[in-house]
């Protein structure tokens, strides 16, 4: 298991290579990129900014992760979650797995990323034409999370 956050970007091939690297058994691949998008609730964004508490960032993902082991048979996972200034285009989060089979792959995956959207310590600042503003937590991620609910 490997949790990232970082200003830099990631090779999303290099990152799943070394993933899987020496690792036969897998059987499946699954990954999630996150990018910013240039229009959010109908506006404009130029520019947003991500932050985080060091440390307390990276523990909330690693509990993440190791929920999403417990329930799944997962070989590994990997997340890059990337924070400071970004453009439209570039990417933001990187969520990986690897499993012997693609059923609890998908799953394990979806899992992680609607978690890491409601539980994981990150605040946005969008730039807009009106201005700066943060971005409030969506309703329909806590509602993607209630299917995972046991």
């Amino acid at each position: 298991m490997a949790i990232r956050v970082q200003t830099e970007d990631f090779d999303l091939t290099t990152e799943i290579a070394q993933l899987r690297a020496d690792t036969p058994k897998v059987g499946a691949i699954v990954n999630f990129v996150g990018v910013v998008r240039d229009l959010n609730d109908g506006e404009q964004v130029a520019e947003m900014e991500l932050e985080h508490y060091p440390g307390m960032t990276e523990k909330a993902l690693e509990d993440i992760v190791l929920q999403a082991k417990a329930r799944w048979d997962l070989f590994d996972a990997l997340v890059i979650h990337r924070v400071g200034p970004l453009k439209p285009l570039d990417q933001i989060v990187l969520v990986a797995v690897t499993s012997a089979h693609r059923g609890e792959a998908f799953a394990a995956c979806e899992f992680i990323i609607d978690y890491l959207k409601t539980n994981a310590p990150f605040w946005k600042k969008e730039q807009t034409p009106q201005g700066a503003r943060w971005v409030d937590a969506r309703v329909s991620d806590d509602e993607a999370i209630q299917k995972w609910a046991r």
